[in-house]
């Protein structure tokens, strides 16, 4: 006999014997609504956390301010942005002002992989005013580009990232 055969042998004996003889007919219905609802949940991140895998392949690309968007030789954080979701089909505007204007608006506590995240750092930061963004890589990390060391993963809820946040938006 096979291991298949013994299984559904062994399962039809222990269900007559407690007397739940529907649970065989509704075992296969159960697995395969699970396994459906597994991929919905799947398909539904995986656009975002293809951008963010997309994007750590320039780890550690130069950060320049103003940086071309015909180039991957060097970025700014915006011109990032519109790099690695413009391969998706997300072209996002130029500027991080601009892109925080566009999508929907998230909370912090419900960010995915792939939501845009912006800060108000620097010298031209007031508190208020949007000087950079980044993408939401999960796990309370974000992946951007500025200075040294240029495109790089840092903690969203450490240090200056947690004291400038302003908020977020999903494109995707």
């Amino acid at each position: 006999m096979n291991k298949q055969l013994i299984q559904k042998v062994v399962t039809v004996g222990l269900c007559a014997s407690i007397g739940f003889g529907g649970m065989i007919a509704t075992s296969a219905q159960v697995t395969e609504a699970s396994a459906a609802n597994t991929q919905v949940a799947t398909t539904s991140t995986t656009t975002g956390q293809k951008v963010v895998n997309y994007g750590k392949q320039y780890m550690g690309t130069p950060y320049k301010f103003g940086a071309s968007t015909s180039t991957t030789r060097n970025f700014d954080c915006s011109s990032f942005m519109k790099h690695i979701f413009k391969k998706y089909g997300v072209n996002l505007p130029r500027t991080s002002v601009a892109q925080s204007k566009v999508g929907k608006a998230v909370s912090k506590a419900n960010l995915k992989p792939g939501d845009l995240v912006f800060f108000s750092s620097g010298s031209r930061a007031n508190g208020h005013n949007v000087t950079h963004v980044a993408v939401y890589a999960g796990n309370g990390k974000i992946l951007h580009t500025y200075g040294s060391p240029g495109v790089t993963i840092s903690n969203l809820n450490s240090g200056n990232w947690k004291r400038t946040y302003l908020k977020a938006r999903r494109v995707l």
